[in-house]
């Protein structure tokens, strides 16, 4: 059950969307804040048609999101790796030697547009008529962060070849029919927006032209309904059902290319963008086409999450994130109550433990996972650990992400360092021994 935003919160949002789409000059603006699996709160501004929930927009690159869904369940169901090189699913291009992974996230160095016309103002065709060259290989692969469309339209052809139907069929049976996203489609149907370009220097619009972007589809054709954008806010939130397990779409929010180019923090994921605004993490993907903006963009911390969408080229400043800390000012949220939990280890392997002299904190957390981290004040290395079904365990973030903790008695094994319960304790297997003259003045 949805609860809607309190009537002075609803107030504090329509103010800030209202003053948006003025000073942006859109024709037209819808925005929603969405929590507990749904839109609640939402307004239309300008030359809307009502229900203003209903009406489509582009929302362009959010297609990416969507496409990197439909990836993983391919990964999920063993038939790729995201290290798999991008020949072994889409053989003859020059990107062959480019992984998965890389292209998901941006770091493959492939050109960001694809050759020939601007893809977002010309119809497309298939891969062939890219007629692909090394001048569309501009990076070294893993070098930097480097966004690119084309990239997707190729992950859009690997999902195609793989189920042997085109890439709109595919996402539109694996990710918007079970998430109930019924109103987002790969050209307008039924009310839609049209797709305007505002003049800079006064106020009057000229249409924007709308196609089928061919084999680029999947970098950013989709269209959508605000409702059906609040579905797919819930699901990066975690309402994942048949789609994607909890873990999988948490894989897709850890940040992997960082974009040095933005203010503040920003990275990607896969498929995703993180973003780091106001000491909150966001995720979830922009939309731009000619024509149109888009946004959605949640805060899983909080439980939270926006969406925007307009009919205008550019011009608007952002709106999702201030939406996101009027509702997390005016409602914070209410967290569940502690309460008492068994720890995933004995009691008496949690506690203080030494790196050389550097004393160090194992505890218990919420979910059967461990921290292990320095003790209060101090700086140092700390990570989250996940249990293995063989009694290890696997750092989730920070500096041990990946690496495999093992409890001993006497000792912790982390990527060969060697944690004791006193400083360099003899009994125990330190690295290089401890000088058996002991500590001394």
């Amino acid at each position: 059950m949805v609860e809607p935003v309190l009537p002075a919160t609803a107030r504090r949002l329509l103010a800030r969307t209202a003053r948006v789409q003025r000073d942006g000059r859109a024709p037209s603006l819808v925005a929603g804040v969405v929590r507990d699996g749904g839109l609640a709160w939402s307004a239309g501004r300008g030359d809307v048609a009502e229900p203003h929930t209903d009406v489509q927009y582009r929302i362009g690159s959010i297609s990416k999101t969507v496409t990197a869904v439909v990836v993983l369940r391919l990964r999920d169901e063993g038939r790729l790796g995201l290290d798999d090189r991008l020949e072994e699913h889409v053989p003859g291009t020059p990107l062959g030697d480019r992984t998965v992974g890389q292209l998901l996230s941006h770091l493959a160095g492939v050109t960001s547009e694809s050759p020939g016309g601007w893809w977002e103002r010309v119809p497309g065709g298939s891969l062939a008529d890219l007629q692909l060259t090394e001048d569309d290989v501009v990076l070294g692969t893993a070098r930097r962060f480097h966004y690119s469309n084309l990239g997707f339209g190729l992950l859009g052809e690997l999902v195609a070849r793989h189920r042997g139907r085109s890439w709109e069929d595919v996402v539109r049976d694996e990710v918007l029919a079970p998430l109930d996203m019924t109103r987002t489609t790969p050209r307008p149907d039924g009310a839609a927006a049209p797709g305007t370009a505002v003049h800079p220097w006064a106020d009057v619009v000229l249409p924007e032209p709308e196609h089928h972007a061919g084999v680029m589809a999947a970098a950013g054709q989709l269209w959508a309904t605000l409702t059906d954008l609040g579905r797919f806010a819930a699901f990066l939130l975690g309402d994942t059902g048949e789609v994607l397990s909890p873990a999988t779409l948490e894989e897709m929010t850890v940040p992997a290319g960082v974009d040095p180019s933005v203010p503040g923090w920003s990275a990607y994921g896969l498929g995703l963008q993180v973003l780091r605004v106001d000491g909150q993490t966001l995720v979830g993907h922009g939309g731009s086409m000619p024509g149109f903006l888009a946004g959605v963009f949640v805060d899983r911390v909080e439980e939270a999450g926006a969406v925007t969408l307009a009919n205008t080229t550019s011009g608007l400043d952002p709106l999702v994130p201030g939406l996101l800390g009027d509702l997390r000012e005016a409602e914070p949220r209410i967290v569940a109550a502690w309460a008492p939990q068994p720890p995933p280890v004995p009691l008496e392997q949690l506690g203080v433990w030494f790196w050389g002299p550097a004393p160090h904190v194992l505890r218990a957390q919420g979910g059967g996972l461990l921290h292990l981290g320095p003790m209060p004040g101090r700086a140092g290395r700390a990570s989250r650990f996940a249990p293995r079904p063989d009694g290890t365990w696997v750092g989730l973030d920070g500096y041990y992400a990946g690496e495999t903790l093992r409890i001993a008695p006497d000792h912790l094994d982390l990527a060969t360092f060697v944690l004791t319960r006193t400083p360099y304790d003899p009994d125990a297997p330190v690295p290089g021994g401890v000088d058996e003259r002991g500590w001394a003045t």
